[in-house]
């Protein structure tokens, strides 16, 4: 069994209630729909599937681009707390599914979103793969990474003469960094394409996300005018991996098609 199994339910654990987490992260909440609507503009699914979704947090606005969304988790607890949350939304299904084995048959999902799960997952290959399978072929994904490249990291980095680490950073602190603790990363974006490429996902569109985040400008900043900035940084800031938290939008390849002789 691997790390990520072993430690998948730790939201299962009563004294961590995601839905409380959100308090006072409205402008997060709100950058990462901002990015899910560009991302998703003018799309329309089938089957949508939101891979380590918690509680349906996004699942209630990806129901305005599917006829059909799943909220895939793997802690009971976030899915007995979406029974609540999704009280009024009763298209949404929720499934108790691992990322790395999501149970569908092959081919059969057109849209599958992959948000704030990155930063548990040291390697990610095992949830790409079955990503790009359970995926029709032409299908999308909107992964998120948590960016250890961003703007102040890069910063700290030229300061000292040193290069950013290509493989992920573990950033808990000493007292946690245990076998019995779940990991928590953050990742170089360039090596997440290189792994999102070798399992068929090409990617289409990057945009960075969050760009502001940081408790003094939300204290500082009213908050229309942080998301006026917010929208407007997203696309353009993106060629930079500026921001701490990246979206990609990739495409599965459809290998069946024919080469040009």
């Amino acid at each position: 069994m691997t790390q990520n199994h072993k430690k998948a339910d730790q939201y299962n654990d009563p004294k961590h209630n995601y839905l409380k987490y959100w308090d006072g992260r409205e402008y997060e909440h709100l950058a990462e729909e901002l990015a899910l609507k560009k991302l998703l503009k003018n799309k329309h699914f089938n089957c949508v599937v939101d891979v380590g979704g918690g509680y349906g947090r996004l699942s209630v606005l990806l129901e305005n681009y599917a006829d059909r969304v799943v909220l895939a988790e793997p802690s009971q607890q976030q899915l007995d707390i979406a029974k609540t949350f999704l009280k009024d939304h009763p298209k949404i299904e929720r499934q108790l599914l691992q990322a790395d084995d999501l149970k569908f048959k092959s081919g059969s999902v057109d849209l599958v979103t992959m948000i704030r799960v990155m930063h548990h997952l040291p390697d990610p290959k095992a949830e790409f793969k079955e990503i790009a399978r359970v995926l029709k072929p032409n299908a999308y994904a909107v992964i998120e990474v948590a960016n250890y490249a961003h703007f102040l990291h890069r910063l700290k980095a030229a300061s000292r003469l040193q290069k950013l680490p290509t493989t992920p950073v573990d950033i808990r602190s000493s007292a946690h960094k245990t076998d019995n603790e779940i990991a928590f990363v953050n990742h170089n974006p360039k090596t997440v394409i290189k792994q999102l490429s070798q399992a068929g996902l090409a990617v289409e569109q990057v945009l960075s996300v969050s760009n502001l985040r940081n408790p003094k400008l939300k204290q500082l900043m009213p908050q229309p005018v942080m998301l006026s900035l917010e929208n407007a940084m997203q696309k353009p800031l993106s060629k930079l991996y500026f921001g701490p938290s990246i979206f990609f939008l990739v495409r599965k390849v459809d290998t069946s098609a024919k080469r040009p002789e």
